[in-house]
């Protein structure tokens, strides 16, 4: 792997990071295309008491 490659690994990893730190109920989802990951999704529920 390419340093470019490593340093792309690196801000998702982090971006990531960022996310579940936010997330109290929910999923993330890493979307991955010719074996690259072009997107993140974030769902969020909310639990009603």
């Amino acid at each position: 792997m390419g340093k470019r490659n490593e340093q792309d690994l690196e801000q998702v990893y982090e971006k990531i990071k960022l996310l579940l730190n936010d997330l109290k109920y929910g999923s993330i989802t890493i979307v991955v295309q010719d074996e690259k990951i072009i997107q993140i999704e974030k769902n969020e529920k909310i639990r009603l008491k």
